[in-house]
């Protein structure tokens, strides 16, 4: 098929990049070839120092407290295994937690004997702030913002305010709100997202956000030359920022992507794009009511970008892989990846349909009427 006649639903996935990331990341690589990795590194010094200072805008912080990664996966696990546990300590979880989250998570407590609990959701299939049961044991949450499955968006603010008053750490998976949400003015401790979903970014790229107030808090397990340095044979000093939780060796050309990607979006303006990603989202919701065999899956009071559904004639994978032959590109969210909600829900899979700013409503409509043609 062509590009152009593409109805492009999997922004939740891996979205499209706009033209100015095309061109930073393809300029940079021919300039490789030119003169060389570092030298090409060394004439955009300048850029990639205020790229510090782009994402501390888009995420409302200060530059010390932003760190570049190559993934998500990368970030959440930085921030995490940073985090001091022994024996005893709770560990706190959703039922929306990421199966890349959980499997480290029980890894970890397996190791120090820390105790992993789930925290229950309420009616509306969001964390229930009544059911934290907080004490000074609990060391940590782990709060998926936005699941991967779903379209809910949890109450991050009054987690992290219930979580402080024990003293304990809030970090907040952003991979999937990161660029359709204004993530401005949230509370958390770290924070952890992806390049290449709702921000548009290149795959392969990733930010992790750590307050300067919990960072000593904190210990680094991967370090190196950058985030370090060797003062003595047998001495060394770690970085005052969250830069410490950068290794040296990056992709240039896919970080300048990743600047320009956060760029794009704060000219766009980050509230003109939430609103434009939940009004496409809404007018996919309302047409999958109305038709017939089709059930939405979407739980939460608020509700982001992400639409799932399933058919009651059709299996999810058969119905997304007969929708790319008619033009529209969904995935399907399976239970290995949030095994808590799906298993509660009694869920083995869910299309999920992720519209971003760029598909118009005209298109929702045109996905909506080939949905309707498959699933009768």
């Amino acid at each position: 098929m062509r590009v152009s006649d593409l109805i492009f639903l999997d922004s939740a996935g891996s979205s499209i990049p706009p033209a100015p990331v095309v061109d930073e990341v393809i300029g940079h690589l021919k300039r490789e070839t030119e003169i060389g990795g570092y030298r090409a590194a060394a004439e955009r010094r300048d850029d990639l120092e205020a790229g510090y200072g782009v994402l501390a805008e888009f995420f409302g912080c200060h530059p010390s407290e932003v760190a570049f990664t190559d993934s998500a996966t990368r970030s959440w696990l930085a921030a995490f295994d940073a985090v001091p546990l022994e024996a005893g300590d709770r560990i706190l979880v959703t039922e929306a937690e990421y199966g890349g989250n959980a499997i480290p998570v029980l890894r970890r407590a397996a190791e120090t004997g820390a105790i992993v609990e789930v925290v229950p959701s309420d009616i509306h299939g969001q964390v229930d702030l009544d059911a934290l049961h907080l004490d000074n044991r609990v060391k940590l949450i782990s709060l998926v913002h936005v699941p991967t499955n779903g379209g809910l968006v949890n109450p991050v603010n009054e987690v992290t305010a219930a979580a402080h008053e024990v003293g304990a750490l809030v970090l907040l998976d952003a991979c999937q709100s990161t660029g359709q949400l204004d993530l401005r003015g949230l509370e958390y401790d770290m924070l952890a997202c992806t390049g290449r979903k709702w921000l548009r970014g290149p795959r392969g790229t990733g930010a992790l956000v750590v307050r300067d107030e919990v960072r000593e808090r904190l210990h680094p397990r991967l370090v190196d030359l950058h985030s370090g340095e060797w003062t003595g044979p047998l001495e060394y000093r770690l970085r005052d920022d969250a830069r410490v939780f950068e290794l040296w060796e990056c992709s240039i050309a896919d970080r300048l992507g990743l600047i320009a990607a956060a760029r794009y979006a704060l000219d766009m303006g980050l509230d003109v794009i939430e609103a434009e990603v939940a009004d496409r989202a809404k007018r996919l919701r309302e047409g999958l009511r109305a038709i017939p065999g089709i059930t939405v899956r979407d739980l939460g009071v608020r509700q982001s970008g992400i639409v799932t559904f399933t058919s009651d004639r059709v299996p999810a994978l058969e119905l997304k892989d007969r929708l790319w032959d008619l033009g529209v590109a969904v995935t399907v969210s399976q239970a290995g990846s949030t095994r808590i909600d799906m298993t509660r829900r009694g869920l083995d899979e869910v299309v999920r349909a992720s519209p971003h700013y760029f598909v118009t409503p005209e298109e929702i409509g045109q996905a909506l009427e080939r949905i309707s043609r498959i699933a009768r």
